[in-house]
């Protein structure tokens, strides 16, 4: 087959609150300028621009459907359709209702390839991603469905793992198995046994590919998410899926429903600088830092004045922050609040959420 399009798929509907709290349930990281002076949403859909590629098809939480298409037209990425989500299912569901969409769409049917992306990912090397897709694309074009594995640089416990099994074509091997997040031991030798990568969540594959492969290992997700697209108000380019349609919907992940499952599923090993910013952490290990170590940046009218510091994570959006003779701290400043942490625990943000839900 002949694969006449890429059709970006981005995916947007996390909510990202290990980034609290400039990462918000009403502004999510995703539509936050974290790494750059564009938002994470706004790099994520200039990665997928040009003649290989169609408009993109934006898959969010209802809420955020103005800002969605704000900071997309300011990225010169207008999506060809934006399918606003009743209620999250996972990213199997969400996956499902831009294939049905990208199938509507497409003159030749579901013969148009899906690059699904996450909105707030971090890539420092489009181009290696860019040859990547490239070395993907025979089998994508063959009915494969194809996942990206970044080059591991640490035994991390936080992500999923794949195991890279015998070549398949230059560039592009079969995935031998996936492997959930793993305690440090076994990450640790997965790491030092060179043929395992860390599970990025970027996919590659034809439309009627995925919606095949549901149809036989999940065909729950398939009959509600066909449904509730059979169903949608469309108002523009805006899909609003029928809500108690998609509310029978299992929740699932597209690793658990498909990709574990299928036999013809392969990986391109590749390091992009790739990071999913999923802490403060995170976020200091790629910032430009002072020759201290410190990673500090202000926004809006805020400052940040620190004396004496070393190795900190200063971040404010409005309020003026000053340190003196303290090291190793994060510290991020957002409206009324204000987090400090230990830097290395950023990850207990979540208790910090978890403790809030219980005061309300």
């Amino acid at each position: 087959m002949t694969v006449r399009k890429i059709v970006p798929v981005i995916l947007s509907g996390g909510s990202g609150t290990r980034l609290w709290p400039m990462s918000r349930p009403e502004m999510p990281k995703q539509m936050l300028a974290l790494t750059a002076d564009e938002t994470m949403l706004q790099l994520t859909a200039g990665r997928a621009l040009g003649d290989r590629y169609a408009a993109p098809i934006v898959v969010a939480n209802a809420r955020h459907a103005e800002l969605v298409e704000q900071q997309l037209a300011e990225a010169g990425a207008a999506p060809q359709a934006l399918i606003l989500e009743p209620a999250g299912r996972n990213t199997a569901p969400a996956i499902a209702l831009a294939a049905l969409a990208a199938k509507a769409a497409s003159a030749g049917g579901g013969g148009d390839a899906l690059l699904v992306m996450p909105s707030d990912h971090v890539i420092g090397d489009v181009a290696a991603f860019h040859a990547a897709i490239e070395a993907a694309m025979p089998l994508v074009a063959q009915g494969w469905l194809v996942t990206f594995g970044i080059a591991p640089d640490a035994p991390e416990t936080g992500y999923g793992w794949i195991q890279i099994g015998d070549e398949l074509q230059p560039g592009i091997n079969r995935v031998a198995r996936f492997v959930e997040k793993p305690p440090l031991d076994k990450a640790q030798s997965m790491l030092a046994s060179g043929d395992h990568a860390w599970n990025g969540g970027i996919f590659l594959f034809l439309a009627d590919a995925y919606l095949e492969a549901l149809a036989q290992f999940h065909p729950g997700i398939l009959v509600a998410t066909r449904e509730a697209m059979d169903k949608a108000r469309i108002e523009g380019t805006r899909v609003y899926p029928d809500a108690a349609a998609f509310a029978a919907s299992p929740d699932d992940s597209i690793d658990y429903a498909v990709m574990e499952k299928a036999d013809r599923v392969a990986v391109v090993p590749v390091a992009m600088g790739w990071n999913d910013v999923g802490s403060w952490d995170a976020l200091h290990a790629i910032s430009d830092r002072d020759a201290s170590g410190n990673a500090h940046r202000s926004d809006k009218d805020g400052d940040v004045l620190a004396i004496d510091t070393q190795n900190c994570f200063v971040r404010s959006d409005g309020i003026r922050v000053s340190l003196v003779g303290v090291e190793d701290l994060i510290v991020v400043a957002s409206g009324n609040d204000v987090l400090i942490m230990p830097r290395g625990r950023s990850q207990e943000v979540k208790k910090l959420i978890e403790a809030m839900k219980a005061k309300a």
